[in-house]
């Protein structure tokens, strides 16, 4: 009786999920374990909102388990020896497990397989992109560095692919060995400040298909939905596809679907399937220049003079302080909710490293903390983008006037008014530029900064470099 031991991180499905599929076709039984590895870049170390997610996406895929006769296994330690155990007390003769891409875990991975393959037979399968970050390449084999012709090269490779099953069966064997209780990993944190962002959310495999299934419709306008940050014009997949709840394949594949019988939606799901090719963008930028997780991938940023003593207006950018409401907006919302909206993230990013001249790993490492879909790749390529240092960056000359912005994409003030209660009287002129008849406004903070004055001082500095 062969057994095969199915190694879970971002993975955390039932179908479409390469690893589980193909143990569950080649072996009668099948162990599923999650190991809480201290590795700083495993998805249980990312941030204290992820780590929240986290905590209630393993107690929902467990109980899918659960429903299919199985249970899922919970370890804590390096991955290594927690493995190398669980195949001694399981005689498990074949490890499954999907690929993640950050260079800590790609060279822990390899040096995983090159010693489990001593014992037992290995099996490593791509779950988490459309395509592996090395298979799409310019024509002479290097990576690209610009999206639009990644995006061409990515279409022509081809992004459809038929999804995976739902194994009928998860065959237990006799013995499963014992797992740590949930809480024993301690993601949720002492003071339950995650009781009221998690209310915000459903989390889960079944949770995420049915999010998709409910936006389908809504794709037509997303072109122009996308940018309003008081309605609900996004998906909001993102923190599903970090935890691998659903995968790109599934996305793509549905979309595709349902375009068949609604071609006039076109448009809209071309500019959706574009939010796709980023994501794998991101991935194949973090693969192949692994040292923009902490420094530019434009080398002459090394250089910028960055604003030294930060630290006190990073922290009123952080609690959502600033002075321009749709920045505050934006900070709090992800205060509460663990998420922001796309178009806000570009402009508070924007304040904080052109602005305010503080280095854009501040504000990706606050952001890993703080969000839920905190994707180690998307979350670098974002605020490099911005701050003018990545692949394909806004030029350094594009700084976002967050009060232009505001009046442009959120006009009526909707969304500033839902975080920012202290603008709740304000009308829709007044309420993003709260002082501009020198109203008294004792509750709300004067603007961090002078919106002209660091503009200048932030165009002469990249000048210099």
């Amino acid at each position: 009786m062969t057994t095969a031991l199915v190694w879970l991180r971002q993975d955390l499905r039932l179908a479409d999920n390469p690893a589980l599929y193909h143990a569950c076709r080649t072996c009668e039984h099948v162990i599923l374990a999650f190991i809480d590895d201290p590795l700083p870049t495993s998805i249980s170390q990312l941030g204290a909102a992820s780590r929240v997610w986290l905590h209630h996406s393993l107690q929902a895929f467990d109980e899918h388990l659960q429903a299919l006769g199985n249970r899922l296994i919970l370890r804590q330690g390096a991955a290594l020896p927690v493995l190398q155990q669980l195949l001694a007390t399981t005689g498990a003769t074949h490890v499954y497990w999907n690929r993640v891409y950050d260079p800590a875990s790609l060279a822990r991975d390899k040096h995983i397989k090159e010693t489990l393959k001593q014992t037992c037979k290995v099996h490593s399968f791509n779950a988490s992109l459309l395509n592996e970050p090395w298979e799409v390449l310019k024509p002479d084999g290097t990576p690209y560095k610009v999206f639009t012709p990644f995006w061409k090269a990515m279409l022509k490779y081809g992004i459809q692919h038929l999804p995976l099953p739902t194994p009928e069966r998860i065959p237990a064997p006799a013995y499963l060995p014992d797992s740590l209780p949930l809480n024993a990993l301690a993601l949720l944190p002492t003071i339950r400040w995650d009781i009221g962002m998690m209310a915000h959310w459903q989390v889960g495999e079944v949770a995420a298909m049915r999010k998709l299934l409910a936006f389908l419709p809504k794709g037509a306008n997303y072109k122009e939905a996308r940018n309003l940050p008081a309605q609900t014009g996004t998906t909001r997949l993102s923190p599903h596809l970090h935890f691998g709840e659903i995968s790109p394949r599934q996305t793509v594949y549905h979309a595709k679907h349902y375009l068949q019988s609604h071609p006039e939606a076109e448009s809209g799901w071309r500019h959706f399937m574009q939010e796709i090719g980023w994501r794998e963008f991101s991935y194949h930028l973090l693969y192949h220049f692994p040292h923009t997780l902490e420094r530019a991938l434009d080398a002459r940023f090394d250089a910028f003079p960055w604003a030294e003593d930060h630290a006190a207006v990073l922290e009123r950018w952080q609690h959502g302080k600033t002075g321009f409401p749709i920045i505050d907006a934006g900070m709090r919302e992800l205060w509460q909710t663990g998420w922001m909206h796309n178009r806000v993230r570009m402009i508070v990013a924007s304040l904080l490293t052109k602005n305010l001249l503080v280095p854009w790993q501040a504000g990706e490492q606050w952001f890993r903390d703080t969000l839920v879909d905190a994707d180690l790749a998307s979350n670098v390529f974002g605020w490099q983008w911005t701050a003018g240092c990545g692949a394909d960056a806004a030029p350094y000359f594009r700084i976002f006037n967050p009060i232009l912005q505001s009046q442009k994409f959120d006009p009526e003030g909707k969304y500033i008014r839902r975080w920012v209660p202290e603008l709740q009287n304000r009308d829709n002129k007044q309420v993003h530029l709260p002082r501009e008849r020198g109203d008294d406004l004792r509750e709300y903070p004067l603007p961090l900064v002078d919106l002209k004055a660091s503009r200048t001082l932030a165009l002469t500095l990249f000048k210099q470099i």
